[in-house]
């Protein structure tokens, strides 16, 4: 659904933009030299006045023919504009040398704009300007945020998310560092000091099979679940040649989300990894489409990786999908994400209960029919001829017999 190729390209005087399937990106030069450097999805919720006093929710996404010719870059400050069909964003960042944050969003929406805003009663142009949480970035350091986060104005909802921005970028060149933001970092505890284990050559144990994690997700309190999701889970980080394990662990785990009519999200945090989940459906099947995986490893590695091109867990609408078996998805180069006993239902939920399940094992038994039925007929044939060689052996040497 999010998936837009890069076809579109508009090359202009501060800065290049390219529509991505990952969002729009933006590359804003000085002198010739890379000076900020931004890849991010938006998306906008207004509210605004119709007739009888009554109010409308607009709702889009930062269009593809966006513009960035009004971004700029200094020592201290830098802006990221971004124009679109009467309408512009920003984000002004400023920087001590040793950090940078974001200062200000502006967003200026013009309501006379019929096709954002249909039967609006005003026409004038209106501007939100709110402080962002984005804060403590270092210097030569991207910030990247794979998390949504919603940033709230008078009437007006900014959502951002899969977002990487260098504000400053030093000598021309984007750096691969990064500060990640705080919604992507799984909360961490300390764990208790102990003596260091003898060392042994007995190799590790085999991990348990992980707990079945049952999560649900409701809007509020007053409502039922919107989005069901059963499943046991394995996260397998790659470290060289090694690939270290852990199992999710369920209880304690914070569960949030969200349903839509075409997108539906379910976001797990435990103490050491954050999971999200983006299921996407085309009006006849839902499938997961996306996922985004941020964790730290027991050995203390820090790891985060996404997918935004997926098609697993494939169901028709109105159904659950189930598969009880082992799976296992490599997620990116370094991840691969185990599931166990999965039954998932993210859209048609009816009175907080599982629809009726469509298990991935009738995929395999649609194979084995066929050939099931195939091996059959091949033995019945070969009965028939056994049969009819051994009749006719039979007939011969009766025939032999009469005729001496």
């Amino acid at each position: 659904m999010m998936s837009r190729h890069a076809a579109f390209v508009l090359l202009l005087a501060f800065g290049a933009v390219f529509q991505l399937s990952c969002g729009i990106e933006v590359n804003v030069t000085k002198e010739d030299k890379l000076c900020l450097y931004a890849n991010l999805m938006l998306n906008f919720s207004v509210s605004y006045e119709v007739a009888d006093n009554k109010n409308q929710t607009a709702v889009f996404e930062l269009p593809a023919n966006a513009t960035a010719d009004g971004s700029a870059c200094d020592n201290t400050t830098s802006m990221l504009k971004l124009d679109f069909e009467g309408h512009s964003w920003s984000m002004t960042f400023t920087t001590d040398g040793k950090n940078y944050q974001a200062a200000i969003v502006t967003f200026s929406y013009n309501l006379s704009d019929s096709k954002l805003f249909p039967n609006s009663v005003s026409n004038e142009t209106k501007t939100v300007i709110v402080k962002p949480q984005m804060k403590d970035v270092g210097i030569d350091t991207c910030y990247s945020c794979h998390s949504k986060d919603t940033i709230e104005a008078d009437s007006v909802n900014m959502t951002l998310w899969n977002v990487l921005i260098q504000a400053f970028v030093i000598n021309g060149s984007k750096s691969e560092n990064l500060t990640i933001c705080e919604a992507d970092t799984p909360m961490t505890t300390v764990a208790p000091t102990t003596a260091p284990r003898p060392t042994s050559t007995t190799p590790a144990p085999t991990l348990p099979t992980p707990t079945t994690g049952k999560y649900s997700y409701k809007p509020d309190e007053n409502s039922t679940a919107c989005l069901l999701a059963n499943f046991g889970l394995r996260i397998g980080v790659k470290q060289g040649d090694k690939l270290e394990e852990m199992n999710f662990e369920p209880n304690g785990t914070q569960i949030s989300g969200s349903c839509g009519l075409n997108s539906s999200e379910l976001k797990l945090v435990s103490s050491s990894i954050t999971i999200e989940f983006t299921f996407t459906n085309d009006t006849k099947k839902f499938r997961l489409h996306a996922l985004n995986v941020t964790g730290k490893t027991s050995s203390g590695l820090m790891f985060t990786e996404a997918n935004n091109n997926m098609s697993l867990w494939e169901a028709t609408l109105g159904s659950s999908y189930m598969c009880n078996k082992e799976q296992n998805f490599t997620i990116a180069s370094l991840v691969t994400i185990y599931t166990f006993n999965v039954q998932v239902q993210p859209f048609g939920v009816k009175k907080g209960l599982f629809s009726t399940a469509v298990d991935c094992q009738a995929d395999a038994d649609s194979f084995l029919v066929p050939i099931a039925v195939g091996v059959a007929l091949l033995a019945l044939i070969l009965i028939v001829l056994v049969a009819y060689f051994i009749g006719r052996k039979r007939n011969m040497r009766t025939e032999y017999q009469q005729f001496n």
